[in-house]
């Protein structure tokens, strides 16, 4: 078995192909940029034609990296951006728009409507999720309903819907000349119409929503060696590859991070912060704002389950501070610039900028920058904006407590993604925490996730212990506040909440 296995990890900023040995070290890795395409406000858009070019573009890169060729990999995995999605032309493989991004608010009437007519909630006992604009299905609607050539291509039974694994996925295995339709069940339980009992679409939900079934992909378990089809030799790997595992990219962080058991969690930082607890093989409803998800399914058991608290502005709020206020020049200088001050100043910046998601999931809300005074300068800005990120995580952690009615005590928190670098942040979720932040060797754990999915399927792991073994720290943050610190940032946090409501 050869001791290589790769992984593409199409995310909301970037495409990146990378290679793994049986260690789960780095042997390789190349990354690209996409355009984020933003044509009125609230609107998120990406080129899928573009995506696919990079990820030609890395996949040859990354093997040229590491000089391999494709025949060199046991297998090859795919983690993604979960809920954005697209369609394209089943005969001539071209999308029909843009992909809709998961930031995406364009379905907020749709959304409304469905509220009116059932709650938020209407479909959570079956889906896991409350009706909100961040899901696909909704996004798939208003494709069909505000885009003709869509609306035509589902009537002739031309158009295929699906999420960005299933792009790559329809094109690694040979597109319009033969590519497989599919998505696993991590990515399938992002759009709304995924019924997390059947593991399969749900024909209430479809009717609801006017989806027909035929467009959707096959919903595979996010491991199996033969659910997502073999690349192509014709296509960017230059051989024929298993696709062994697939798992939208949050799902794909926690089984980088080895939390298999119930009790494990996760927290990502990245374009977006989200943050998974293992429930096991329990599927548990939320009442305190989480999401219910599988987390991972392996070919032939019981799919894992999770609660998540999903926030949407991470990484991103550093990014509209550098690109849309200038700032700082480089997202990694905002640590020192941060560093110029010792506190916030009493200044809280909400990046409620598509409403807010968990625990809140309040679509009328906007962002605020609070607490201003002549005192303030654009070091506690950036503060307020890190510190934002790790108050979030707050509101995650008090709601996975509720939900547990304080039977889950949070003494730690494995962290990954590109955010836990900056140990100004790290340090600052440990306080606000009163909790150990722990960063694993290996932080890109997405990709990773990927990469073990796929070489399971295949035998180059012979289970979850070998790979758990794999894991290991890089770094701890131990708390240094006490109790009364934390309650004040808590209440000021809290207060400028309370300011982004009922804005729209």
């Amino acid at each position: 078995m050869t001791p290589y296995v790769g992984a593409v990890d199409q995310g909301t900023t970037s495409t990146r192909f990378m290679i793994f040995d049986t260690r789960g070290r780095i042997i390789s890795i190349a990354k690209k940029e996409h355009d984020q395409i933003c044509t009125r406000p609230g609107w998120v858009e990406h080129d899928p034609v573009q995506i696919w070019t990079h990820t030609r573009a890395v996949i040859k890169e990354g093997l040229d990296r590491a000089g391999l060729e494709g025949k060199d990999l046991a297998a090859v995995g795919v983690t993604n951006q979960r809920e954005t999605v697209l369609a394209w032309d089943r005969s001539t493989g071209q999308p029909y728009a843009n992909a809709v991004v998961w930031q995406c608010t364009r379905s907020d009437q749709i959304c409304a409507e469905l509220i009116r007519e059932g709650g938020q909630d209407r479909f959570r006992q079956k889906t896991g999720l409350p009706v909100a604009t961040y899901f696909s299905g909704p996004k798939i609607k208003w494709l069909m309903d505000n885009i003709p050539d869509i609306k035509t291509g589902v009537e002739k039974g031309r158009a295929l819907f699906g999420t960005m694994d299933t792009w790559l996925i329809w094109n690694l295995t040979g597109g319009p000349g033969g590519g497989r339709h599919a998505t696993d069940v991590t990515n399938a339980s992002r759009t709304l119409l995924m019924n997390l009992e059947t593991l399969e679409w749900d024909k209430d939900i479809l009717s609801v929503l006017g989806i027909p079934s035929q467009a959707l992909p096959a919903i595979v378990p996010s491991v199996d060696p033969k659910g997502f089809g073999m690349t192509r030799a014709d296509g960017p790997f230059r051989a024929v590859l298993p696709i062994g595992g697939v798992l939208g990219d949050q799902q794909a962080a926690l089984f980088g991070q080895t939390c298999f058991e119930a009790g494990e969690a996760k927290n990502t930082y990245g374009t977006g912060c989200f943050l998974l607890f293992n429930t096991g093989e329990r599927i548990r409803f939320s009442s305190h704002g989480l999401l219910t998800t599988p987390a991972y399914q392996i070919s032939g058991q019981r799919p894992c389950y999770a609660l998540e608290g999903s926030i949407a502005y991470a990484g991103a709020l550093v990014q509209w501070m550098r690109d849309n206020l200038g700032l700082i020049q480089a997202s990694s200088d905002i640590e020192a610039l941060a560093e110029t001050v010792a506190d916030n100043g009493d200044v809280y910046c909400v990046p409620a900028f598509s409403g807010l998601y968990a625990p809140y999931w309040r679509a009328d809300a906007r962002g605020v920058i609070a607490g201003l005074t002549q005192f303030a300068n654009k070091g506690h800005l950036a503060r307020a904006v890190l510190e934002a990120t790790a108050f979030q995580t707050r509101d995650i952690v008090e709601a996975v407590k509720k939900e547990f009615q304080g039977g889950v005590d949070f003494k730690s928190l494995k962290v990954d993604g590109g955010m836990t670098e900056n140990r100004l942040l790290m340090q600052f979720q440990a306080d606000i925490l009163n909790a150990a932040v722990i960063r694993p060797e290996i932080s890109e754990t997405t990709a990773l996730g990927a990469a073990y999915a796929a070489g399971l399927a295949v035998g180059v792991w012979s289970g979850l212990e070998e790979l758990k073994r794999n894991w290991a720290v890089h770094s701890t943050y131990l708390p240094q506040k006490d109790g009364a610190w934390r309650a004040n940032l808590s209440a000021g946090w809290e207060k400028a909440v309370q300011r982004t409501l009922n804005w729209k």
